[in-house]
């Protein structure tokens, strides 16, 4: 049980995801969430969300499943975009605060949850990259 209360509160390491299709002034820059305990607790519990600031949650495979997200005990909207393992962008939603669930349109491996005013960063179809910080 310790090891799982240590790895639930270490943050992730963090990246930019660059969009290869079109320029961005500035890349988000979000924590790289792969493990499940990380990806169990996501952005719940926190007060805010600031501007640049986000998670990238990454599942084992191509799924609409794996992927989908809630948002209980998270008290703020998101922008929420899917991307697949070929590092296009197959979905976005504004993700609203208490909602029960959200799936995406298409299989994905990654779920990128940014602050709403980030929502014209990534379209459907955009290629990206993960980059180390």
């Amino acid at each position: 049980m310790a090891a799982l209360f240590i790895s639930y509160h270490t943050m992730p390491r963090p990246i930019h995801i660059n969009n290869l299709t079109r320029a961005i002034e500035q890349p988000a820059h979000v924590g790289y969430c792969d493990s499940f305990p990380c990806r169990l607790r996501g952005l719940m519990f926190r007060s805010r969300l600031g501007l640049n600031e986000g998670l990238l949650l990454v599942e084992k495979r191509d799924s609409r499943l794996d992927t989908s997200i809630h948002m209980f005990f998270v008290p703020f909207d998101l922008a929420v975009f899917w991307i697949n393992s070929e590092m296009t962008v197959v979905d976005k939603i504004i993700a609203k605060s208490w909602r029960p669930a959200y799936f995406p349109k298409a299989d994905a491996k990654y779920t990128l949850e940014i602050h709403p005013d980030r929502w014209g960063d990534y379209e459907i179809g955009d290629k990206v990259e993960f980059k180390n910080v």
